[in-house]
């Protein structure tokens, strides 16, 4: 991969974490059931605060990937810390759709009678199916990538014995 593709999918990378940053800080102060709350009732809500413990595993995903494009960028794309940036990537991934599964299940059992949540949960099963592709890509590169690995490892070895 070239060098420019490699920068412009980081500079992406790091645009998708701004933009989650700058919802994460912006719709909890427009949120319809936020909109009569103090600061700091705001930020103090159990939900909110749910959607940001659940925004860690994202996060670390963005990071992992950014690390993951460095090493592809510096043609290290077939080494062990490229499989375990994609397998912490899986992981993540994993980890995220529980955490939206759960948050979905919550909204329902324990939502305002007055209020639908039919639209948040449809956002739910949205997110979930992404992550579950994401991680379900991860896996397989990461699988993909270790053959790799182990076929260049033999190809040496049997290199290296061919020389003796």
């Amino acid at each position: 991969m070239k060098l420019r593709s490699t920068i412009f999918l980081q500079a992406v990378t790091v645009l998708i974490g701004i933009a989650a940053l700058f919802v994460m800080i912006r719709i909890p102060l427009t949120e319809g059931r936020a909109a009569t709350l103090d600061l700091l009732s705001i930020y103090t809500d159990p939900f909110i605060l749910y959607g940001y413990a659940a925004a860690i595993p994202f996060f670390i995903t963005l990071y992992t990937t950014f690390k993951l494009l460095g090493y592809i960028a510096q043609n290290k794309a077939f080494s062990p810390n490229s499989v375990k940036a994609l397998k912490r990537i899986q992981y993540c991934a994993i980890l995220l759709v529980l955490l939206i599964v759960l948050a979905a299940v919550i909204i329902r059992l324990f939502h305002n009678n007055e209020d639908d949540p039919a639209g948040f949960i449809a956002l739910c099963i949205a997110a979930g199916f992404v992550t579950i592709v994401v991680a379900t890509a991860a896996a397989m590169f990461a699988k993909i990538l270790q053959d790799g690995i182990d076929i260049k490892s033999k190809n040496e070895q049997l290199q290296h014995e061919a020389q003796k």
